[in-house]
């Protein structure tokens, strides 16, 4: 891509969490992996939009010839960290009847009585689409264990569900990209506090944000949790410094190619005679 700052080293590689990564080492700041500033961070963004918009429709394509193949996106993070933006401006180049979006909110009681896993499997993208969980299952082990709502012994079990969940879905062709957006805490309070100073944002801001914030590092001991009991080689956790937004955007994008990259998509071969066809056609 002429004229276009590259990444030096795939998000992939640089993101992708190892058998010794520490969250509280993490550099929420960083920028793993890009030289390049904010312009060009937007530059290669929308350059790369007909990318996933090509990979996206070879996707849907398959499955309508008996293709099983699907990506699953699931995205955690601390309020304001740019979860929204990742799906307006990452998503927003794919055709929207090729996505199944869910924002899983706190349960029902109807789906209290039954397993946590319960209301997530209904949700899980069928084949040729692209699934985007905007929170998901991991709210089950991380808000439960902060808050004591369910025992150390329960949270294991969960643990083993999660990882077993997410194996039957790869078996079933289902690519899954784990992304927590890593965002300080001094980060946080800037933009909830910018909520609060725009009257176009109050509809953003709760107060519960703030409750919740009162749990920081109770949350970090959480996901650390989580990233040990369910990095899996099917499932792989990555954790993306999201402090600056641009770079978020643009290493999410990166994880999301390479994903479609590596279900080695291809149109679907045409089932009928073009030449016949194209004479048909032209004496039509």
């Amino acid at each position: 891509m002429d004229g276009v700052v590259e990444f030096k080293q795939h998000p992939s590689d640089t993101l992708r969490i190892g058998k010794d990564f520490s969250l509280a080492a993490a550099d929420p700041d960083a920028t793993p992996g890009y030289p390049g500033n904010k312009s060009d961070g937007q530059t290669i963004l929308a350059e790369l939009d007909g990318a996933v918009a090509e990979f996206q429709e070879k996707l849907f394509a398959e499955s309508r010839f008996g293709g099983k193949k699907r990506l699953l996106l699931i995205l955690q993070a601390m309020d304001t960290a740019g979860k929204g933006g990742i799906v307006n401006h990452v998503i927003a180049a794919m055709d929207p009847q090729g996505v199944q979006f869910k924002a899983f909110k706190a349960p029902t009681d109807q789906e209290k009585s039954y397993d946590f896993l319960w209301r997530i499997e209904k949700e899980v993208p069928a084949a040729g689409m692209v699934g985007i969980f905007d929170r998901s299952h991991y709210e089950d082990v991380l808000i439960h264990r902060v808050h004591n709502w369910a025992t150390p012994e329960e949270i294991k079990r969960r643990y083993r569900a999660i990882n077993e969940f997410e194996a039957r879905q790869t078996d079933a062709g289902t690519k899954i990209v784990k992304v927590m957006l890593n965002i300080s805490k001094d980060e946080q309070k800037s933009r909830l506090l910018a909520r609060l100073d725009n009257p176009a944002k109050h509809w953003k801001y709760s107060s519960g944000d703030l409750k919740e914030r009162a749990f920081w590092n109770d949350y970090m001991d959480a996901y650390q949790a989580a990233f040990e009991a369910t990095n899996t080689e099917a499932a792989p956790w990555h954790v993306v410094p999201a402090n600056k937004k641009w770079y978020a955007r643009i290493a999410v994008q990166q994880l999301v190619l390479g994903a479609l990259s590596d279900l080695r998509l291809e149109w679907p071969k045409a089932e009928f005679d073009v030449p016949i066809e194209r004479e048909l056609v032209e004496r039509s």
